[in-house]
Formats: structure tokens, sequence, C-alpha cells
């Protein structure tokens, strides 16, 4: 091989990784901007999540919502945040009510019960909402605490 032949071999062995390095560095850039985009996305929906588990939670100190409407939907939200949170002592209450009235109809199932039906049911969510109004209540108010502490409180 004579010196001529390897100095090109040579140059276009750097111009390949060259090329592979720009190449490498375009994905790089593109990883990270997926990532970036990702992570804006999920603070503006936790960002959301948090205002209406918030709006949610005031009409229910408010008394604007039935508790049982109030409750599942703040179930719901504290479980898109983080499903642990509706572990904690202060959010349990929520799923309390969710435990106790998931089996009644919702919608148009219930309004193709009988009304005998739709009357028992409603004797049975009111019962569960006399007993566990002050917990949720309470509840209520702890998840304004919560959203004010934002994203501390998390952990």
């Amino acid at each position: 091989m004579t010196t001529t032949t390897a100095l090109i071999l040579l140059g276009l062995a750097l111009a390949v990784v060259a090329g592979l390095g720009a190449y490498a560095v375009t994905l790089w850039r593109e990883v990270k901007r997926r990532r970036d985009f990702r992570e804006e996305e999920l603070r503006r929906a936790h960002e959301n999540c948090l205002e209406n588990l918030e709006l949610v939670a005031s009409a229910l100190m408010q008394e604007q919502v039935d508790i049982t409407e109030g409750a599942w939907r703040c179930k719901t939200l504290l479980e898109i945040l983080d499903p642990s949170l509706i572990e904690r002592p202060e959010f349990r209450a929520f799923g309390e009510v969710h435990g106790r009235t998931r089996h009644l109809h919702t919608h148009s199932a219930r309004q193709a019960l009988s009304p005998k039906a739709r009357f028992h049911e409603d004797r049975e969510r009111l019962a569960v909402e006399d007993e566990l109004r002050d917990a949720v209540l309470e509840a209520a108010g702890a998840v304004v605490t919560f959203r004010r502490g934002w994203p501390g409180s998390l952990h």
C-alpha cells in the first residue's frame, strides 16, 4: 500500500467517523428534546390535575357538589397524580366513599332502574354520605393544603 492510498483511506475513515459523530450528536439532541417535551407534558398534566383537584375540593367544602361525586373525583385525581396518595390517612375518606358506593348505578344504568330500586340506591348513598360527610370534608381541606405545598407535599 502506498502512502497516498493510506492517506486517502485515513481521510475517508476520518470523514466516516466525523459523519457518524455528527449523526450521534443529532440523535442525542433529539432524545433530549423528546425527554424535555415529555417532562413538560407531565408538568402541565400535573398542574392541570392539581387545579381540578383543588376546584373539586373547594366545591366539596362549600357543599356545591354531592359528597359521593366529589369524593370519587378527588380519589381519581389523586390517583392520577400518584396512586399511593389515596392511601395517605388524610385522603382515605375518598377511598372509603368510593369503596362503599362503587356498586351503585350511574348515568344511563341508573335511569334504567325502577323507581323503587333507584330510591333504594339513593338511600344507601345518602347513608354513606351522612356517615362520612365530616371525614370527606376534612379530606377536602387536606387536599387544599396538599395543593399549596406541591410538589414538596408529594413525598
